[in-house]
This record gives C-alpha cells, structure tokens and sequence, in this order.
C-alpha cells in the first residue's frame, strides 16, 4: 500500500471514530436531558401529592379567615382576662413600687396590655367570638394582694406574681400559633408572643425574680 493510500485509510478510520464518538455524545446528551426533565417532572407531579390544609374538625366555626378552634375561642378569652387585670397591676407599680426596676416594668405590663386588649376585641368582633367582661376569680385576687403591698413587699409579689403568670402562657402560645387553621389567629398569636416576651424580660430585669416562687403561682391561661 503507497503512503497516501495510507493516509487516506487513517483518516477514513479517525472520520469513523469521530462520528461514533459524537454519536455516543448525542445519545448520553440525550438521555442527561431526559433524566433532568423526568426529575423536574416527577417533582412536579410529587407536589401534588403534599398534604394540603387540614379541613375544620367538627365544633370549628367557620370564617371568612379560616376555621376557629375551641382552643382559639378559649385563647381569645383568656388573653382577654389577662388584659383585664394586668393592666391594673402595672398601674398599681407606678403608686406602691419603690423599685425603679419595678415601675419600668409595671409601665411596660400596663401599656403592653391595653394595646393588646384593642387587638383581641378587634379579633374576636372579625371573628364573632365572644369575650368575658371581668376577670377570674385567682386574677382578681392577684389585684387584691398587690393593693394591700407596698414598697418592698410590693416589689417582690409583683415581680413574682407577674413573671409567673408571663412565664406560663408560652405553651399555649406556640399551642394556638402551631395549631391554628385561621390567618387572624396567626398573627394575633404572634402578637401576644412579643408581648408576653418583653414582659418577660422587664421583670427578670427587676433581678426580684424568685424562681421558687413564680413557678409556684398558678398559670391563669
């Protein structure tokens, strides 16, 4: 065979691989696109397959935001008992406290639950869901014992008093927050989160806080 007669073989034989190679490139190109496409696919379709908002259990009332529990009725009322007393209390700070820590925090618990009042009667009028009008019987008592202390005496049973009662209603908070099928309930519980959490810190503030003493008190929520 001559040297061109060779050349041109080699070159007929390297045109040959070269096809197979982009053949096999266009066939692994391929089947990389189908498989991109038949996850994007099967994610797609796989979305359909979440589950979707729990329907209102039997004895929900149904509203234009959404379902309302017993459990957010009964939220919705204590947070409103709450507001009927506390309020009281932090002004009783600003005339029996001689703890500047103390009037900063009863200052806070007053104003923290009149606006808060305003939100849960706004939210249970758009809700329809009624509200008690006084306080319960352990709250009113509460009042009584801080209006029969003063100065230091005073300082103490309010930093307990309050911190405890503060302390308690986290568990229903993040309750009705996680369990609610209501967007006005959502955000209302969201709002008495930061509330009761700037209550919080003002009283650990006061550094009256008896650990024994405030877990001794019992929760009004």
């Amino acid at each position: 065979m001559t040297a061109h007669a060779r050349s041109a073989s080699g070159r007929s034989r390297n045109l040959t691989i070269a096809g197979v190679l982009l053949l096999a490139l266009a066939v692994v190109s391929g089947a990389i696109v189908w498989a991109t496409r038949g996850d994007a696919n099967a994610t797609e379709n796989s979305s359909s397959n979440f589950p979707s908002a729990k329907p209102a259990a039997p004895g929900d009332v149904v509203t234009t935001a959404g379902p309302v529990s017993k459990l957010d009725m009964e939220f919705l009322a204590k947070v409103r008992q709450a507001n009927l007393w506390e309020a009281p209390a932090g002004r009783l700070a600003q005339t029996h406290a001689t703890s500047e820590a103390v009037k900063r925090a009863g200052m806070h618990v007053m104003d923290g639950h009149s606006k808060l009042d305003e939100f849960v009667r706004n939210t249970a009028e758009a809700l329809n869901v009624a509200l008690p009008d006084e306080a319960s019987a352990e709250q009113q008592g509460f009042v009584r014992t801080l209006e029969d202390a003063q100065g230091a005496d005073f300082d103490k049973k309010f930093a307990n008093i309050l911190r405890g009662t503060h302390g308690k209603i986290f568990v229903t908070i993040a309750q009705v927050r996680a369990s609610t099928k209501n967007s006005l309930m959502r955000r209302f519980a969201s709002e008495v989160n930061l509330t009761v959490l700037d209550h919080q810190n003002v009283l650990d503030d006061s550094g009256l806080v008896d650990e024994a003493t405030y877990d001794d008190i019992a929760s009004t929520f």
